[in-house]
């Protein structure tokens, strides 16, 4: 047996090493991967979308009387007291009123007039409010946000109730305007209230209708954010929210709150045609964040993420190293010893770096980035370079 195996020794040997190189041949490969190292740490989920600053008190000036415009010299920029002189219209021949149009007046006027009235009495209630929350922020019973809140309101009440007037004026002006407007009676045109001049509207001489808009004033230095969201991602959204602004033009977010999520929503077409429904978020500035967003302007585009949920020390994983299994479940490749363990994964909150981790996985393990759909259940892997 031993002189038969020798006579066929190099048949054997050739044999031997034909089986060796096609095992080697065949023998499956390391699949090359990346690796991510699931951590603790800062982790937030929230709702992101763009939006612009307004000033919080804006005032449109109109052109009360239907004429011929003189030049407006303000500029943007400039400061204006109320009442100021803004400039003069020459009044034109008018029509007179018909019924109809002067019954109409007569109840829009009544109107505004009842909305003055509310305004009052919301700004005088705002008012008694802001005195009780001064009372109990010095006995230490109410946080500073709040009593920043209730000077708010205040502040909101005292544009809503000049906004009202000014409505009730113009209608007013509008009622009288045949017995007072004659052709070439002198018109002036004052500003509503005090602030800065953010953007004159119509400069130039011309003869104009009543009613077009010549210049808007506010205070620049009381801004706010409006942030249109989906209906469908508003209704996720309450007063005292987190809100963080980029994409503002500094280096760092600008950290806002929400006001207010308005009570209605509009239709609204997307760059791609289609239709949505979206509701305005208003977001407040207040202490340091409010000296940051008086640099920016009125009518600013800004991106804005309000936070629905964070934390400081939650388990996460990169979103690159998920991918669903076959019955839907989140699942992931752990790296142990050279090779892949797929692992089911229980997670809670996702945003658009991390997932958190609530069962499958424990800090410090590593896992797969963005693994292949070759890539099984136990294959050798190793690490790119």
């Amino acid at each position: 047996m031993a002189a038969r195996l020798w006579q066929w020794r190099w048949a054997l040997l050739i044999a031997a090493l034909v089986c060796l190189g096609l095992v080697y041949a065949f023998w499956p490969s390391k699949t090359a991967v990346d690796l991510a190292e699931v951590t603790r740490g800062e982790m937030t989920e929230g709702i992101t979308d763009d939006g612009v600053t307004r000033a919080q008190e804006l005032y449109v000036v109109s052109a009360p009387v239907t004429g011929e415009l003189e030049r407006i010299e303000l500029e943007a920029g400039d400061q204006v007291s109320k009442g100021q002189l803004i400039t003069r219209m020459t009044g034109g021949d008018s029509a007179p009123l018909d019924p109809r149009s002067r019954r109409e007046l007569s109840a829009a006027l009544a109107s505004a007039r009842a909305a003055v009235s509310g305004a009052d009495a919301q700004l005088a209630q705002a008012r008694r409010d802001l005195r009780r929350a001064e009372e109990l922020s010095k006995r230490g019973f109410l946080s500073r946000a709040q009593l920043e809140d209730a000077r708010l309101r205040v502040r909101s009440g005292q544009s809503s109730l000049a906004q009202a007037q000014a409505e009730a004026e113009r209608i007013r002006a509008m009622l009288e305007q045949p017995a007072s407007q004659s052709a070439g009676a002198s018109v002036a045109v004052r500003a509503p209230a005090s602030g800065e001049v953010l953007s004159v509207l119509r400069e130039s001489q011309g003869t104009i209708a009543a009613g077009t808009e010549l210049m808007s004033i506010g205070n620049p230095d009381a801004i706010e954010a409006v942030v249109d969201l989906l209906s469908r991602e508003a209704v996720r959204v309450k007063p005292g929210d987190k809100v963080l602004i980029t994409q503002w033009g500094g280096p760092n977010p600008i950290v806002g709150k929400v006001q207010h999520v308005e009570p209605f929503g509009r239709l609204k077409v997307s760059a791609l045609g289609i239709e949505e429904q979206r509701v305005n978020v208003i977001v407040s500035f207040d202490g340091s964040a409010a000296t940051q967003a008086a640099r920016l302007g009125h009518g600013y585009q800004i991106d804005a993420t309000v936070v629905l949920w964070s934390s400081d020390k939650a388990l996460r994983v990169p979103i690159g190293a998920l991918f669903h299994g076959p019955d839907g479940d989140w699942r992931a490749f752990v790296a142990e010893r050279g090779r892949a363990r797929e692992t089911a994964l229980k997670l809670g909150h996702i945003n658009d770096e991390y997932a958190e981790v609530l069962g499958g996985l424990d800090e410090g393990q590593k896992v797969i980035l963005n693994p292949t759909s070759s890539l099984s259940d136990g294959a050798r892997i190793e690490v790119r370079d």
